[in-house]
């Protein structure tokens, strides 16, 4: 049924809106390089653990194996990169607004490589939902909160978060054909997150500060990192390779785009800051475009 790769994308939007929230605090003590690579070894981990006891190794369509590599290098080790540095600067609302680009971004590479063209309703929701997260991010809370401060320039904060979301979405979009031909969501996540702690473990073995921990880790700090990683990597990238393999595209990329909406009702209950009446209008808008693309 349809109606579970939308759901699934939906779920992807959940849990990266909460696991962008969780991740800000862990990453800015540790940096960018040493945050991802605790998270990419530990959840890589995890997820390995899972498919061995599930069995889902054995659905891996192997002849693949330049997708994943090119999907691990660009998608998994340079995305994700740029996408913590970014939210190390610029905090989760605006990071989420950057990423919410990989919807037009993923539709324009399925259209050129794929052939994929969605239909005019899923055109009209997906239009109308990227709207509203565009209205909603924009205008966001009445004041700055705590974790929306941004630290370093904007045009770097751009382009880190552009970065961020071409990497992702070629990453995303370069292992769909292996997801068609059988492989479980959840065995392609575990293979991405494997070959990206390798690299990254190799690359930290470079003797140089910049890819020293900024902060000492602590038990407690380890969870902190750990968590958001396995919401991201583990259950929101399986849930978005699904949907892609099973949806449209582009019409899958819109519904796993909706952090940014999302995002906004948790930094309220977290720092108490109420969002504009043009951010609820954009999360009313967000919610009826991805109506519109379940009901028609």
């Amino acid at each position: 049924m349809l109606i579970f790769p939308v759901f699934a994308a939906i779920g992807a939007s959940c849990g990266w809106a909460t696991g962008i929230v969780l991740a800000q605090r862990p990453a800015q003590m540790l940096g960018a390089f040493e945050f991802t690579r605790i998270q990419l070894i530990a959840c890589s981990a995890i997820l390995a653990g899972m498919c061995s006891g599930l069995g889902y190794w054995q659905s891996v369509a192997w002849n693949y194996w330049p997708s994943f590599a090119a999907s691990i290098c660009i998608g998994m080790v340079l995305g994700n990169l740029a996408m913590i540095e970014c939210l190390r600067r610029a905090g989760p609302r605006r990071t989420e607004l950057l990423l919410s680009l990989k919807a037009p971004v993923v539709a324009a590479m399925a259209y050129l490589w794929l052939q994929e063209i969605p239909s005019a309703m899923d055109f009209l929701g997906a239009g109308i939902a990227l709207s509203g997260i565009c209205l909603a991010v924009f205008f966001g809370d009445k004041k700055t909160s705590q974790s929306d401060k941004m630290t370093g320039g904007i045009a770097t904060v751009i382009l880190l978060g552009i970065s961020a979301t071409v990497f992702q979405g070629f990453g995303f979009l370069i292992v769909k054909p292996a997801m068609l031909a059988g492989t479980e969501p959840l065995a392609a996540s575990a293979i991405r997150l494997l070959g990206a702690a390798f690299m990254i473990s190799i690359v930290a073995l470079w003797p140089t500060n910049i890819f020293r921990s900024q902060s000492t880790l602590t038990p407690r700090l380890l969870g902190q990192t750990v968590l958001p990683g396995f919401i991201g990597y583990g259950v929101s990238s399986s849930l978005l390779l699904y949907a892609f393999a099973n949806y449209d595209t582009a019409v899958a990329a819109v519904l796993g785009s909706l952090s940014p909406v999302i995002v906004l009702p948790i930094l309220w209950f977290k720092e108490g800051i109420v969002p504009r009446i043009q951010a609820i209008l954009g999360s009313v808008l967000a919610i009826f475009g991805t109506t519109v693309i379940v009901i028609f």
